[in-house]
């Protein structure tokens, strides 16, 4: 028959398990990986007030969109309907492809005008437009 030693029993573990190691690395990996895009959604912006114009633009080539409080359009001065609006814009872009299109919103007005007439300006491939702002007190 063998014999048992306790000497065996108190060798010490000279290996280090690095299971758990692991499965916490994996833990604090897919932590990130879920957290960063919300992180990167919601940063916080402090937009200016206003500036002051970069490049010098040529006046006939301007066209001034208003807009009024109550949703009235008035292109260079014209009223027009939102309809229209776009026909002439797009005309004016057709006819001269150095158009600029100058957005003039008022601060107590309903931002879905603002936004319409941003729609058309994309839909329909003009990339030459502004808003404009208060120069800065």
């Amino acid at each position: 028959m063998r014999r048992f030693s306790q000497r065996n029993s108190l060798v010490t573990l000279s290996e280090i398990n690095i299971t758990p190691l692991l499965d916490l690395a994996f833990v604090l990996l897919i932590i990130f990986v879920i957290t960063r895009p919300l992180l990167e959604n919601s940063i916080q912006l402090n937009l200016p007030e206003g500036g002051t114009e970069t490049g010098k633009v040529d006046p006939r080539d301007v066209r001034r969109v208003e807009i009024s409080t109550r949703g009235d359009y008035r292109l260079d001065g014209r009223g027009v309907s939102l309809a229209q609006l776009e026909q002439m814009l797009v005309a004016a872009f057709h006819a001269n492809a150095k158009s600029v299109v100058y957005i003039r919103a008022d601060e107590q007005g309903v931002n879905k005008h603002t936004y319409a007439v941003f729609d058309i300006c994309q839909r329909r491939g003009i990339t030459r437009f502004a808003f404009a702002t208060e120069a800065p007190r």
